[in-house]
């Protein structure tokens, strides 16, 4: 008899493991239809893939959109019914990885008139200065662009996987096609 280990296994690159919550989750959604999607998070505390939010079965794919952040990463699994064209109702399941990151990079310019320059001391010319918030952006993505891999596994019956880095990567058109 062989076992699994979830949760505290993470995989070498990333040390991200799976919580058992997470599997259990999607696999309401994907047999018993309980969500329309859900929307995972990495805990970083835990050092583990953990379920943020899940949608109900009459939410729409906007507000499945609208849920995901729009300066940070995520992982995402949507349930997509549809109409095929000889009528028959089909329901495919997308995995998304949600890996925006709308830039924080500012640039702070302290210009001085040039007339003020000539008699400046050097560290008085004119600078950029750049920075960056707290929680490094670049550094969200490589988590979750290691553990993608790993967490997708975990996840069986995903039929189609999407990686969006903005809005109009997963636009509901892109869907119908992909599932057609």
């Amino acid at each position: 008899m062989a076992f699994r280990v979830r949760g505290g296994g993470g995989n070498a690159s990333s040390g991200m493991g799976v919580s058992e919550h997470s599997v259990n989750t999607f696999q309401e959604l994907q047999r018993k239809k309980v969500h329309r999607y859900v929307v995972f998070k990495i805990d970083e505390k835990k050092k583990e893939v953990v379920v943020e939010k899940t949608g109900g079965p009459a939410e729409s794919y906007d507000d499945f959109t609208e849920s995901l952040p729009e300066n940070d990463c995520r992982y995402a699994v949507y349930d997509f019914d549809f109409v095929t064209s000889e009528n028959c109702q089909k329901s495919k399941i997308f995995f998304v990885a949600w890996l925006a990151l709308k830039s924080s990079l500012t640039v702070n310019t302290e210009f001085t008139s040039l007339r003020d320059n000539i008699a400046a001391q050097p560290d008085d010319f004119p600078y950029f200065s750049l920075k960056s918030p707290s929680v490094s952006p670049i550094r969200s993505k490589m988590l979750y662009a290691t553990s993608k891999d790993r967490f997708r596994r975990e996840l069986q019956g995903i039929h189609y996987e999407i990686q969006a880095t903005d809005p109009t990567e997963m636009d509901l058109e892109v869907l119908r096609e992909r599932a057609n």
